[in-house]
């Protein structure tokens, strides 16, 4: 298994480029923006695209699928329908931002609680985890969790924006916390953790008594 991260954009979002290193089958997990420079490293990896993966619709982590896709036009998305309606909304998040923005086209394949996805010899279980936004996922497999904007090093995922929901939040938080302590955990921001390192230190994860940065 090959993990690339690529920091994108004015919120540094990681998009993740996750390939088999058997097949050289790979996808890009919430290309957020910078398509161009995104499609570069995929280019140098030398690995063949198969699928774009979306942990959730926000748009930090859709503004460079346009780009891929007028690339790549056979690239199939993959979201969960719950967040249907903040992939459609991308450009009036954008604009709440005054930031600019690249429409996007449809999504292709539904998203849903237990689906395996398989990339050459790898297989990931889809994890429903909503809370930071409806349609929330996180990719779980081989000792690895791609959670989007869940869990963070030292902090989690707001709940404070619009179709957030604090309650739901926290029992996501519960089950992602209830992975292997070893598991690591790629975030949609900041560097990569554990579960274990998490649990040990991670203030939020005894309460959200305040609202985290992100």
């Amino acid at each position: 298994m090959i993990i690339t991260p690529v920091t994108v954009g004015v919120f540094e979002e990681n998009c993740y480029l996750l390939a088999d290193a058997a097949s050289r089958e790979a996808v890009l997990v919430d290309p957020g923006d910078e398509g161009e420079r995104i499609l570069r490293e995929v280019k140098r990896a030398g690995v063949r695209l198969r699928a774009i993966w979306l942990t959730h619709a926000h748009l930090d982590h859709i503004g460079g699928i346009a780009a891929v896709r007028r690339t790549r036009a056979d690239i199939p998305i993959y979201l969960h329908p719950l967040d249907e309606p903040l992939y459609a909304a991308g450009s009036r998040q954008a604009a709440a931002y005054g930031l600019p923005f690249d429409e996007p086209p449809a999504t292709d394949r539904p998203l849903g609680e237990g689906d395996v996805l398989e990339l050459g010899s790898l297989r990931f279980t889809v994890m429903h985890v909503p809370g930071h936004a409806p349609g929330h996922v996180a990719f779980h497999g081989h000792g690895v969790v791609f959670g989007g904007d869940c869990l963070f090093a030292g902090s989690v995922g707001r709940t404070d924006l619009p179709l957030s929901d604090a309650a739901g939040f926290g029992r996501s938080l519960e089950r992602l916390c209830a992975l292997p302590a070893e598991t690591v955990v790629h975030p949609g921001h900041g560097p990569s953790t554990s579960i274990g390192e998490e649990l040990a230190g991670n203030p939020f994860l005894s309460g959200l008594a305040r609202l985290p940065s992100r």
